[in-house]
């Protein structure tokens, strides 16, 4: 039988957050890995403290570590999920990274900074290729079911054909105009308004098999955790 181990995340926001609690952590479940996740810390006043979205690296790692410092048992490891789109600039690594141009290479130099910057055992770093809403596209069909008005017919087929003219949705790129999320938006203005429950009832749907069959970095990723309990 595996271990238990718990794994704490620091997700980049409420739809990551979403992701982990719904789809993730009933996978991990079955490893005997227990998941707690929560949204960095973006600011903080004397009555709340205000959690999602990732403007600033330097908080998100004063964030992570501060809460590997609360929490120093040996059973618990720690992990991120935050997008490439839109990674902040003190970002480690950010702009020799940037100079790469095959997105898996770009990555594996930007977690390698993060991970050596962290410094610490636990750590298991980890960015997605290239925003959360790439899971979409893995079965961008599956928006039917939150978009079912005859109008949107022809507006989920557009998003068909980007699906089929590029096979891997981790490649769907992280242009301005042309990330996975802008891309849903142009078509489904709606989207832009409420992609949080929307995104995470379609990866749940999806389903993670299908995520890790599709996409590459994210099934790396899985992997590891998997045998954090092994």
């Amino acid at each position: 039988m595996n271990k238990f181990v718990r794994l704490n995340v620091t997700a980049e926001g409420r739809s990551e957050e979403q992701f982990i609690k719904n789809v993730l952590s009933t996978h991990l479940g079955k490893y005997n890995i227990s998941t707690d996740v929560r949204c960095v810390l973006t600011s903080k006043d004397k009555n709340k403290s205000h959690r999602g979205g990732l403007i600033s690296y330097a908080k998100a790692k004063k964030d992570i570590q501060t809460w590997m410092k609360e929490d120093k048992n040996q059973n618990v490891f720690f992990t991120t999920m935050f997008d490439l789109f839109s990674l902040p600039e003190d970002f480690p690594s950010f702009h020799k990274c940037k100079e790469i141009s095959d997105p898996y290479e770009k990555i594996e130099c930007l977690e390698n900074a993060l991970k050596k910057d962290i410094n610490d055992y636990r750590f298991i770093p980890y960015i997605q290729l290239h925003e959360f809403e790439t899971f979409l596209f893995v079965n961008i069909e599956m928006l039917k079911l939150e978009y079912f008005d005859h109008k949107y017919s022809s507006a989920i087929k557009s998003l068909l054909r980007i699906s089929d003219e590029i096979e891997n949705p981790e490649l769907i790129n992280d242009g301005d105009d042309t990330s996975p999320s802008k891309r849903i938006i142009k078509v489904i203005p709606e989207f832009e308004h409420n992609k949080i429950s929307v995104g995470a009832a379609i990866t749940e749907i999806i389903g993670i098999d299908n995520l890790i069959s599709h996409c590459q970095h994210f099934k790396s990723w899985i992997e590891k955790l998997e045998k954090l309990s092994m």
